[in-house]
């Protein structure tokens, strides 16, 4: 399974991006996707995560109400609608897939495939 993340960028505080995760070799459905963020000097944190069937979804506190996580898996690909950007949320995102139906939206093991990532930046 290979994960290409897209859609970071360069945005003003207030503004939205909408990421995307596609998924290659294997077909997604399978998986639980989260998707995960690292800002310079600080550990990699849980932003977002979905079930393998999109049922289940949850967030991290930082980001309720202003993030969408969502999955198509007929294309594949997990999206990540961010919102009301704050300059806070400025950092590396990362997509990762666990082979579980549900997984913890934290650091842990389980999420064994991960893209490269892509950078959001938020700035005046």
């Amino acid at each position: 399974l290979q994960l290409v993340e897209s859609g970071g960028g360069l945005v003003q505080p207030g503004g939205s991006l909408r990421l995307s995760c596609a998924a290659s070799g294997e077909t997604l459905g399978s998986y639980a996707i989260g998707w995960f963020r690292q800002a310079p000097g600080k550990e990699r944190e849980g932003v977002s995560c979905i079930s393998s069937a999109g049922g289940s979804t949850n967030y991290a506190d930082s980001v309720k109400g202003r993030f969408t996580i969502s999955r198509d898996n007929d294309k594949n690909t997990v999206y990540l609608q961010m919102n009301s950007l704050k300059p806070e949320d400025t950092a590396v995102y990362y997509c990762a897939a666990a082979a579980t139906v549900q997984a913890m939206c934290v650091m842990n093991p389980v999420w064994f495939y991960w893209g490269q990532g892509t950078q959001v930046t938020v700035s005046s």
